[in-house]
């Protein structure tokens, strides 16, 4: 299989549901990106393989070790694990920093510039903290897009307050409009 399809990371947290469902919404079921959701939950499971679903028509998997990256899929990562790619598959490792808050958002995007070669395209929505925004440079140096939340539409504007306090953001976008963004980066208009 191919591995040069885009992959979309939306790292999220609290009030990430309302983001991703609204992005989810409006994304077509056969656009040739995968959509991998990295909610850093530390301690609750996630529940979001069940509600997602009533979302979008792409398949929703909860991701498992050597699960393959495809396209026109949704991948949640599951909890109190770091996500990493290599050779188009998911692996789960212990997570590398159990106290404090969570970086799971910045493993994986780190992990996606060092072993993925399609495009990037990296979206913070809603959450506290900052997860995430330390991995902005690395994706932009691979070409890839950045995308924050516009704040007030977000339940939680502090992640994508510190991606776009970083200076590496391309977009500020609402949900609606992240999926269109990703539609037209996807068709190749970027």
């Amino acid at each position: 299989m191919q591995k040069t399809f885009p992959v979309v990371c939306v790292g999220g947290s609290a009030g990430g549901l309302d983001a991703y469902t609204r992005l989810l919404r409006h994304l077509p079921a056969d656009l040739g990106v995968a959509v991998v959701i990295v909610n850093h939950l530390r301690t609750v499971a996630t529940l979001l393989h069940e509600i997602l679903p009533h979302y979008t028509a792409m398949p929703v998997e909860l991701i498992t070790e050597g699960l393959v990256l495809q396209p026109d899929r949704v991948f949640i990562i599951p909890p109190q694990r770091d996500l990493h790619v290599l050779d188009g598959e998911f692996h789960l490792r212990p997570i590398s920093k159990p106290t404090g808050w969570p970086d799971v958002i910045t493993v994986f995007l780190r992990s996606l510039t060092q072993h993925w070669d399609g495009k990037l395209i990296a979206v913070i929505v809603s959450g506290y903290d900052g997860d995430g925004a330390a991995a902005l440079c690395d994706i932009k140096a691979v070409g890839g897009i950045t995308i924050a939340q516009k704040l007030e539409t977000a339940g939680k504007p502090d992640m994508p307050g510190s991606a776009i306090a970083s200076g590496w953001i391309d977009f500020v976008l609402s949900p609606e409009d992240i999926a269109l963004e990703i539609v037209r980066i996807a068709h190749g208009d970027a």
